[in-house]
């Protein structure tokens, strides 16, 4: 997550992109790919929205979408203050704006209730209302038992203008991931010459993965480490203040209790998949997916390559 920072602030090339004017969409994916393993009495208190989106996620959304600290380390509360402006510009949720399953066999845990209708998975819309983000979707999901263990921030630009005219053909969006786990890498999608006598744009990766990069002997602290140490030197960027908690509960509190209150049931899913159908409403909110890459043996990949 720090990488964000890093990334942002320090490569001039992301600073005159990093806004409504060039981007289209971003995304924040946290997929597992096993359920509650007896841990459901817990989790069905609270469900995949408390548990990873209104705190990891969100944590995550304002990093990508705050102005620039004056200062990245230190005691102050340089960072702390600009997530707080971000979460400061959000309306709470649309119930229309969310999409909510549950994966088969989730009720066979003896420790939840026959009757449950909580969701193991969510996909829903945010929109951050600052001259920077205005009218670019977050889009968030979320989900238990699904086809992969993924945490990752998936910015998508816009289309590249009179492409579609020039070349004869749709081309393909350009994408920024930064994948959180279970392998830090940084990759863009761009749009290079198809192989051959064809003049027709296909996507390609340009990636930094950190252990191939850097070397497999590469040892660097786990999350809890970097904490402790944080506390030790004093830093606070890494913890979350007390406003900011409340204005993210501001924002998802009306949407859980509308939830609960009218008993919304989630669509049941089949267990290593990608979730309910969310493709078609995830498009809807803006966020264009390439039909060129398929998910094959393990791994995202250009259905040329299978």
């Amino acid at each position: 997550v720090q990488n964000l920072l890093t990334l942002r602030f320090s490569n001039i090339f992301l600073s005159s992109l990093w806004s409504s004017q060039y981007i289209s969409s971003v995304m924040l994916t946290f997929k597992e790919p096993f359920g509650c393993d007896g841990r459901g009495g817990y989790f069905d208190r609270y469900g995949i929205i408390r548990d990873i989106i209104q705190n990891h996620l969100v944590q995550v959304m304002t990093l990508v979408a705050m102005e620039p600290p004056t200062k990245v380390d230190g005691p102050e509360d340089y960072i702390r203050s600009q997530k707080v402006a971000v979460l400061k510009s959000v309306l709470p949720i649309n119930p229309e704006d969310v999409i909510l399953g549950q994966y088969e066999g989730y009720t066979d845990d003896p420790t939840v209730p026959d009757d449950s209708t909580q969701a193991t998975f969510a996909a829903l819309k945010m929109e951050v209302n600052t001259p920077r983000w205005a009218g670019v979707p977050f889009i968030f999901k979320a989900g238990k038992s699904l086809n992969e263990r993924k945490a990752e921030v998936r910015i998508q630009f816009k289309s590249a203008p009179a492409s579609q005219f020039m070349f004869g053909v749709e081309c393909p969006r350009n994408e920024l991931v930064i994948r959180l786990q279970p392998k830090e890498e940084i990759y863009i999608k761009t749009n290079v010459k198809t192989p051959g006598f064809s003049s027709a744009p296909i996507q390609s990766e340009l990636a930094v993965e950190y252990i191939s990069h850097f070397g497999r002997n590469l040892r660097t602290p786990d999350a809890y480490s970097r904490l402790i140490l944080d506390v030790l030197r004093g830093r606070s960027a890494g913890f979350v203040r007390s406003d900011e908690l409340e204005e993210s509960w501001r924002v998802f509190t009306p949407l859980l209790h509308h939830l609960e209150s009218e008993g919304v049931k989630p669509e049941i899913y089949k267990q290593g998949t990608r979730g309910p159908p969310h493709d078609e409403k995830v498009e809807e909110w803006g966020y264009r997916r390439n039909e060129e890459y398929v998910y094959f043996d393990g791994e995202v990949v250009l259905k040329s390559k299978i």
